[in-house]
């Protein structure tokens, strides 16, 4: 018996490694995006039925776990652990270095809102660079102004 949807992500990452898929190929697979399709794998978007049953034959996965795939998950995961994880302390960094100014420029061109994180697109890049590769991360979400009421 599967207790939770954090039982699921492990299978997933432990067939992974021993089957050795890329996220790039399971996101073909799925016919979405590999960044979309590697976050829904990790526990954090519900999948449709057909592209849980693909996921589920791609990683060998029981028709409990298929279903634990099509459930509303809780967003953000386990955050103490992940403030833990060099790359993603990294990006937290990015957000309390630049996030102030971030806020400005888009206030300042939009007005008062926020970037939507549903309403979202997520592009990750290697740049070549002589000096050592760069990674490029592109973030786009729709703008939603606050409504006066």
């Amino acid at each position: 018996m599967i207790a939770n949807r954090t039982d699921v992500t492990e299978m997933i990452l432990a067939a992974k490694v021993s089957k050795g898929l890329t996220w790039s190929s399971v996101a073909d697979a799925v016919g979405q995006s590999k960044e979309w399709t590697t976050a829904a794998c990790l526990g954090q978007m519900a999948l449709s039925k057909q592209q849980s049953q693909t996921v589920g034959e791609l990683f060998g996965l029981s028709d409990e776990a298929v279903a634990w795939l099509q459930i509303v998950p809780h967003k953000a995961g386990d955050s103490d652990t992940q403030h833990k994880d060099p790359l993603i302390y990294r990006l937290y960094e990015v957000v309390h270095v630049y996030g102030g100014a971030i806020k400005e420029l888009i206030h300042e061109e939009f007005g008062d809102g926020i970037m939507s994180a549903i309403d979202f697109d997520l592009d990750i890049q290697r740049q070549p660079d002589p000096k050592g590769d760069r990674v490029k991360v592109l973030m786009t979400g729709k703008f939603l102004p606050y409504k006066q009421y």
